[in-house]
């Protein structure tokens, strides 16, 4: 009987890892489909506390709509814009940076020749090439232009979901067993996206602002770019703004010289450390409720699985999974493990 038991414990347990890849398998084929899906989801969730805020003041809904989609489109549009102008000039000004490497590295290999180390500059123009260091950026930025190609059926989706957004609780209501709990629950969970994204947006808005002071002041090509590729990687948690400092500090080699582009590097860290390290985490708390090693796999995971925008987007898709968790008396366990210590007192305390 024993045996019987365990046997039957390890094909069950088989057949959820089994179902399991085989679900991701089936996400990651239709990742052109979901990923519009999910950033309108999450756009929806954004704009309808506007939307709600709007109706207070006995303002139509089908204005209210209409006004929000009209500001995102004005904001995205400007972002992608300037973007895109700015990598344009980037890209036919690199001539001119080449020239001034070579100039630099011929320089570096006649100094080392004097003391009979031969070195050929073309050796070290070929381990840094400034085309692969703004690369990284491309790379980065070109992952949301691939969303932003899906921009007219996003915004579709997204005006759906807002006229369909105040029907949703009584939908619910006579869809769910319990609806009282479920509601809360997803309340709780719109109440949590909202706060972790209100803050991290103030955040990005202060990094990528103080970001381009810093390198106006310096004197740094392109200062705007690389604020705004700050604000948009500051979403990242972890390595987003470690990410964002290395095409600028690359191009300060180029233009401004090494020592400038250590000052900027070591501007970047004083910036991340105060807007990361101290501001955010005061008020972060309370809207995360996940433990920082669960932020960085997540960020791992989903960004394998969704690409760019899946990395922007993977503390809210971990919400969703733990709030999922915790409805069940099977996945509790798990909700607590992916938990801050924060919640996982709360959880003792409801006990």
């Amino acid at each position: 009987m024993g045996i019987s038991d365990t046997s039957t414990g390890i094909l069950k347990g088989l057949v959820v890892i089994a179902a399991v890849f085989i679900v991701l398998a089936g996400l990651k084929t239709a990742t052109n489909i979901l990923v519009p899906f999910l950033l309108s989801v999450f756009i929806a969730v954004i704009c309808n506390p506007l939307i709600a805020k709007a109706s207070e003041y006995k303002i139509p809904k089908a204005l209210s709509v209409t006004l929000v989609i009209v500001l995102f489109l004005a904001i995205a549009l400007s972002i992608a814009g300037l973007v895109g102008n700015s990598l344009n000039e980037l890209s036919q000004q690199l001539p001119q940076y080449r020239t001034q490497l070579n100039e630099e590295f011929a320089w570096v290999t006649n100094k080392l020749a004097e003391y009979n180390i031969a070195i050929s500059s073309a050796v070290l123009i070929e381990y840094f090439d400034p085309a692969a260091a703004m690369g990284l950026a491309a790379d980065m930025l070109s992952g949301l232009g691939g969303v932003m190609a899906n921009l007219f059926l996003i915004i579709i989706t997204v005006v759906f979901m807002l006229f369909e957004a105040s029907s949703l609780p009584k939908k619910l209501h006579y869809a769910l067993d319990d609806p009282e709990m479920r509601l809360s629950q997803i309340d709780r969970f719109l109440q949590s996206v909202n706060h972790y994204l209100a803050i991290k947006t103030v955040v990005s808005i202060g990094t990528g602002v103080a970001v381009s002071l810093m390198l106006w002041v310096i004197g740094l090509d392109f200062f705007l770019l690389w604020g705004v590729l700050a604000f948009l990687l500051n979403y990242i948690p972890n390595i987003g703004s470690i990410i964002a400092a290395v095409p600028a500090m690359s191009l300060a080699i180029l233009q401004l010289g090494p020592a400038a582009a250590g000052g900027i590097g070591l501007g970047y860290m004083v910036i991340n450390t105060v807007m990361g390290n101290m501001i955010e985490p005061r008020f972060m708390g309370r809207g995360l409720g996940l433990s920082t090693l669960v932020v960085f796999l997540s960020l791992i995971f989903w960004g394998w699985l969704f690409g760019t925008v899946g990395m922007l987007l993977s503390v809210p898709l971990t919400m969703i999974i733990k709030i999922g968790l915790e409805s069940s008396e099977e996945g509790r366990w798990f909700a607590i493990m992916l938990s801050s210590d924060d919640d996982v007192e709360k959880y003792h305390t409801a006990k």
